[in-house]
């Protein structure tokens, strides 16, 4: 049964459980060595001890036809991904100033990425979606796709997709030889998408090597609703918790009705869900109800919690949100959507990390480049500021570099 519990009472789920990355982080640093060191002969040990992969090569070219009802789905979910995408995308611009200075930005994208996809206790081609799509959309060339067991969809949608490169391969293994490159496995500009604590703690050893999106800990949602239907909160708490059993769901309301109504509804569900196993113990370690006395004060505790997902059933608390990876706007709005098809992306910052930045965008697989353009009257009219401040540093060559031009 899920916790019901007082605002007073729910401090420590603001301290949430944070994955020991630091044991894991043991595990795998051998690994990742071993890997830099002895590229395919390290990789394809790794995927046989771990994986019980069987071929000559973690290469593999991803071929299938997919099922006419599957591949109408994906093409709707591509199609409001691609558009979101788009819409994420930083924009060239360049502006003249008073006084003879042009600025601007050009945008370029990178020239390679790696897209995680799991693929253990459920294969995951949603993730394979929102891993490679922004990558095409800001004009990557080179997309490779890590997965140690590709199901029939994953292959089928990566050949759909395009996908450059695809190896049957996982674990930190996988995270070595796309960071560090081997034979088979090209070097790649940025990391990207979900995995177990293995995956996330070579991600988190290697970010200086080569980009990462973030490192992700266990799924997690808050809900905040003063009413509803207690059938489709308590349906949306149980969408998150079958994930894993560390996921987390909360929902938050001012109405003890409503917290005992969504607390039964959740023993009715379980009872026939089929994921249950995984769903209950999610639910009932890790999940709450949680009785507030206000809005405001569930808005204040959820900004603390800075959760992956927030489902806010009053739209009129956005005004009040800092911190959320994604926003789910009223009733009709469920998590669920954004995990397949209604187009902002599904890889998202957890553990709190959405204090720091939002989900996978369009926009992590681009460089902002500055662009400066200085007229002869411009130059001058900032070399008194320039020759200063170099000198306060000690750096005369900069003063100097200046000074030059204004002699000519």
């Amino acid at each position: 049964m899920i916790r019901i519990l007082e605002h007073n009472e729910a401090g420590t789920l603001a301290a949430r459980k944070t994955q020991r990355l630091e044991e894991a982080e043991r595990v795998v640093a051998p690994i990742l060595e071993d890997v830099r060191k002895r590229g395919d002969a390290a990789l394809l040990e790794y995927a046989r001890k771990f994986d019980g992969y069987e071929g000559a090569s973690v290469r593999i070219t991803p071929a299938g036809r997919l099922g006419p009802e599957f591949e109408r789905a994906v093409g709707v979910a591509a199609q409001n991904i691609r558009e979101y995408a788009r819409l994420q995308l930083p924009v060239e611009k360049s502006v003249e100033y008073p006084g003879g200075r042009r600025l601007g930005q050009i945008v370029r994208p990178l020239d390679s990425m790696g897209a995680y996809t799991p693929a253990g206790r459920y294969p995951l081609p949603s993730t394979l979606l929102m891993n490679v799509i922004p990558a095409q959309v800001a004009g990557v060339k080179i997309t490779c796709v890590a997965c140690p067991h590709p199901s029939v969809e994953i292959l089928g949608l990566a050949a759909w997709l395009g996908v450059t490169h695809f190896f049957q391969m996982g674990g930190a293994q996988a995270i070595a030889a796309l960071a560090f490159g081997t034979e088979t496995v090209p070097r790649v500009d940025r990391i990207v998408g979900p995995g177990n604590i293995y995956v996330a703690a070579a991600k988190k050893l290697i970010a200086g090597e080569t980009g990462i999106d973030f490192v992700a800990g266990p799924t997690e949602i808050v809900i905040i609703a003063a009413e509803g239907n207690a059938r489709w909160l308590a349906a949306d708490m149980l969408a998150q918790a079958e994930h894993d059993v560390d996921a987390s769901a909360i929902l938050l309301t001012t109405s003890r009705t409503l917290a005992a109504d969504v607390a039964q509804e959740l023993e009715r569900q379980l009872a026939i869900l089929p994921t249950a196993a995984v769903a209950r113990p999610s639910i009932e370690n890790n999940g709450a109800i949680v009785v507030v006395d206000s809005l405001e004060r569930a808005v204040d505790f959820s900004n603390a919690l800075a959760p992956e997902h927030l489902a806010l059933h009053d739209a009129s608390l956005l005004r009040l949100i800092q911190n959320a990876g994604s926003v789910f706007l009223g009733p009709t709005s469920p998590e669920a959507a954004g995990d397949y098809a209604s187009g902002p992306n599904h890889v998202l910052p957890t553990s709190g990390q959405a204090r720091l930045r939002g989900g996978l965008s369009a926009a992590d697989f681009v460089k902002v480049i500055s662009v400066q353009e200085l007229s002869n009257e411009a130059l001058a009219s900032l070399t008194p500021s320039i020759t200063t401040l170099a000198r306060a540093e000690g750096l005369e060559a900069h003063a100097r570099s200046v000074e030059a031009r204004s002699r000519e």
